[in-house]
């Protein structure tokens, strides 16, 4: 980024040194162990990757846009950029990314902001919802590369704000995608987030939330179909304050010699009583060679709270799938319907008709692929 404030570049150095002291991620490290960055990458390569583009199809009324590659950066851009400390690979796209975008919305928005991701590199998203605004966020990451793409995301939400936010990742066999998303939500806001993926060579998607005013609620959910590949989603909500509310529900469909991975963490703060959290994480294997590992985590340091958690990983149900058959749907069809069924709850989260309807046309293409290479 050419945004020449002081403070900025004192961050941007800050997080330089915060990446190579920690170096690049791997299966040694806990949160890791199930994608190894520091094998198909190293730490020389990562800071040399140049950035990535980004563009938008056309900006709604009632959205401020800042381009972060030019200079004259406006004050809610430089009180915000670069705040998030969440790891590794955060750091490195706030410290080697020369292009990103800045977006504000100070009311409710009704169209949503179409942000296309692509190209290999590094590129920082920053996203202001101010007090009582609202705001939808489409996010595609495109797959025209063959490298690292990694994205740092940033997203600030103010009392009573909500966010939705909706990322499309493209099947691609070839690179390594990274992003790391952290949300600050203040009294009463809302984060609504759905995470479409369908694997690459390795991709790794951080989504960190603190809810940190009474009333503040996080709606998570995500679907992964895989024909091969690799998808990674690991989740940390932490609950800071009390009386605040998260849900999670990730489905994986796998086959080939695909892996799709679930990590999600629920930290209830000292203090944080009436706070109110559910994660829900399944797989469907299609194929011996595939594999789905599912990893949800409960730090609870308050009294009067609920909390609760499931995982559960199996095939096709034969009864189901028998039953369809004997009233003469063909087997191919009758697994599509099932798969179908299973993904159904997850995606249904997704509250416009119109985005929601994108996602199953991706998810269907995909279904057809991964059911064929069974």
């Amino acid at each position: 980024m050419n945004i020449a404030l002081p403070s900025l570049d004192t961050r941007r150095a800050e997080a330089a040194e915060r990446f190579r002291s920690i170096g690049v991620p791997h299966r040694r490290i806990e949160q890791w162990k199930y994608t190894d960055l520091r094998g198909a990458l190293s730490g020389a390569r990562i800071e040399t990757e140049g950035s990535a583009s980004w563009r938008i199809d056309e900006l709604p009324e009632g959205v401020e846009l800042f381009d972060l590659s030019g200079a004259g950066a406006p004050e809610w851009v430089t009180r915000n950029l670069g705040a998030s400390r969440d790891g590794a690979m955060e750091a490195a796209s706030l410290a080697f990314a020369k292009k990103g975008v800045a977006l504000r919305a100070a009311r409710a928005v009704l169209e949503p902001v179409r942000l296309h991701l692509s190209g290999a590199g590094h590129l920082r998203i920053l996203v202001i919802v101010e007090e009582a605004a609202s705001l939808t966020l489409v996010e595609t990451q495109g797959n025209d590369f063959a490298e690292l793409r990694n994205a740092g995301a940033e997203f600030v939400l103010e009392q009573g704000a909500k966010l939705t936010h909706v990322r499309l990742a493209l099947d691609s066999d070839n690179s390594v995608q990274v992003e790391s998303i952290s949300v600050k939500a203040a009294k009463g806001a809302h984060y609504r987030a759905h995470f479409a993926n369908f694997g690459a060579k390795l991709s790794r998607v951080d989504v960190n939330v603190q809810l940190e005013g009474e009333g503040a609620d996080a709606q998570l959910s995500g679907v992964s179909v895989l024909a091969n590949g690799h998808a990674d989603v690991a989740t940390h909500v932490e609950h800071a304050a009390g009386n605040t509310c998260s849900t999670q529900i990730f489905k994986y469909v796998a086959a080939g010699k695909s892996r799709a991975v679930y990590q999600g963490k629920i930290t209830v703060a000292h203090g944080a009583n009436g706070s109110d959290s559910r994660q829900t994480a399944k797989g469907l294997l299609l194929e011996d060679r595939a594999e789905i590992d599912l990893k949800p985590e409960l730090e609870i340091f308050a009294d009067d709270v609920k909390c609760a958690h499931g995982a559960a990983v199996g095939d096709l149900d034969a009864e189901s799938l028998f039953y369809l058959r004997a009233r003469g749907i063909p087997e191919r069809e009758a697994r599509a319907l099932l798969m179908r069924a299973f993904l159904e709850d997850a995606i249904a989260e997704i509250e416009s008709e119109e985005i929601r309807a994108e996602i199953w046309r991706s998810v269907e293409a995909t279904l057809a692929e991964a059911d064929k290479a069974a």
